[in-house]
């Protein structure tokens, strides 16, 4: 073999994932030194992102296309499923109630709100001023404000083959704009909040945060094993998520068997939301795990959340950056004016519907689950957290919890969207029938969210 430059094949892997990590590195050095950066509470992924678009279109760096739209593919499932392997703390458990139901349910119902509002836009613009507009392409608000740049990659990939020309740049897009409003808006609402006195910053005390992560836990694989833990963490990563792509094979290639005109949009959506099916076995390996340890067959617990939360972060970065460098903005230079409908109503109903529902969810500490959900929903859960830390830097309130919980729930909760993610792009008709869908389904997640305000299952 050629080990030289001239082998193209060799070297392209490494000198694509160099961009990126060079991206990620100057992101980080910009958010240290400029006080102007640091204060939006950017997070860095999402600047190295943007720094790596802007290098692309000055022509300074070549990113690969193709190779950038696989990270972000494959990088929101792995993410997901190191997730979903670890270990529920205690802590974690505590929030698992009504109230991490009821978070669920907060979460879903906002992606209702969001994809009426996208599905409103679109349908406005495709019978006046935009009559070739793809009306479903108001369903990729919720998919960039709510799931974040990997969804928004899925569904937006999906529709263009369907024929949305530019379909995965426009989600993206509304992702990368929907970090802005968590970053930008939300600390310019806080600190509205703050300096109206409605919200007080929790007293900050030296120490560890109760939320910070443990290296290890009890009876674990010890560091002095004949493997390395972080291989063993990342072996169960990998080997569940071959499973998922065997489990999601098997499943295609039998709806196609069996129905083949449900397979052309059933099948694309299984493929596109490959994440949840992997989430999936996850949990259902973390059970087999648990209940193996409680029959005395497994000795010892081979998940260490700590790196299982450093791996998610790792391939979410590494799906973020990818994701926003490989934006093409002329895909989207036509479609200026729903995007900008799109994006600035979606996070004005994020923002309204938000401050009504969570004063029935989180009576006790409504402020900080009000700014950590909207930043969530409009980011992901990071940009949830960093608005958080600004009123509870010691996460003294159960709403980090709530959002790692409730995003659980949600996933249970959220299977009905997945349907109207698919049923939409079929015809005109059938837009206007996912927002009656979409408002019938959120009557029972309101009488949820409303019902027992404040208790929890015991």
């Amino acid at each position: 073999m050629d080990y030289s430059a001239s082998n193209e094949t060799l070297w392209a892997l490494i000198l694509q994932l160099g961009m990126i990590a060079a991206a990620l590195l100057l992101a980080n050095y910009l958010r240290q030194k400029l006080s102007i950066i640091r204060k939006s509470l950017m997070p860095v992924a999402v600047l190295g992102g943007f720094l790596l678009l802007i290098l692309r279109y000055t022509g300074l760096v070549h990113p690969d296309q193709e190779l950038m739209e696989m990270l972000v593919y494959h990088g929101i499932a792995l993410g997901f499923i190191a997730m979903s392997l670890r270990v529920p703390l205690k802590k974690e458990a505590d929030g698992s109630g009504l109230t991490g139901l009821k978070s669920g349910a907060v979460i879903v119902s906002t992606y209702l709100v969001q994809g009426i509002t996208g599905l409103a836009v679109t349908l406005l613009l495709g019978y006046t001023v935009m009559p070739g507009l793809f009306k479903a392409s108001g369903l990729l608000l919720p998919m960039g404000y709510g799931q974040g740049p990997g969804q928004a990659n899925n569904v937006g990939s999906s529709y263009e083959a369907l024929g949305f020309a530019g379909g995965r740049s426009f989600g993206l897009s509304i992702a990368a704009a929907g970090y802005l409003v968590a970053c930008i808006v939300g600390v310019v609402l806080l600190n509205v909040l703050a300096h109206g006195k409605k919200a007080a910053r929790r007293k900050e005390e030296a120490g560890t945060h109760p939320g910070e992560d443990f290296f290890q836990s009890r009876n674990e694989i010890p560091v002095s094993d004949s493997i390395d833990r972080l291989s063993v963490q990342i072996a169960m990563v990998i080997l569940v998520y071959v499973a998922a792509y065997l489990v999601s094979k098997g499943l295609t290639a039998g709806i196609a068997a069996a129905a083949p005109g449900l397979a052309a949009t059933v099948n694309t959506l299984i493929w596109g939301f490959n994440f949840i099916i992997g989430s999936a076995l996850a949990i259902l390996l973390r059970v087999l795990l648990e209940g193996g340890k409680a029959r005395g067959l497994i000795k010892r617990q081979y998940q260490n959340n700590y790196l299982l939360n450093r791996i998610s972060g790792f391939f979410f970065d590494i799906m973020i950056v990818a994701g926003i460098a490989s934006i093409r903005l002329e895909d989207i230079r036509s479609l200026l004016l729903p995007f900008l409908l799109m994006t600035v109503g979606g996070a004005f109903v994020t923002w309204f519907y938000l401050r009504f529902i969570c004063r029935k969810v989180y009576p006790d500490y409504y402020h900080e689950g009000l700014l950590s959900m909207f930043g969530m929903l409009t980011g992901t859960i990071s940009s949830g957290i960093l608005l958080l830390r600004e009123l509870d830097p010691d996460l003294e309130t159960p709403a980090a919890n709530n959002l790692v919980v409730g995003s659980s729930f949600g996933i249970v909760l959220g299977a009905p969207v997945l349907f109207l993610v698919g049923l939409a792009p079929k015809s005109d008709l059938l837009c206007i029938v996912t927002i009656i869908l979409a408002a019938v389904y959120m009557v029972p997640l309101v009488v949820l969210i409303c019902r027992g305000q404040g208790k929890k299952l015991s």
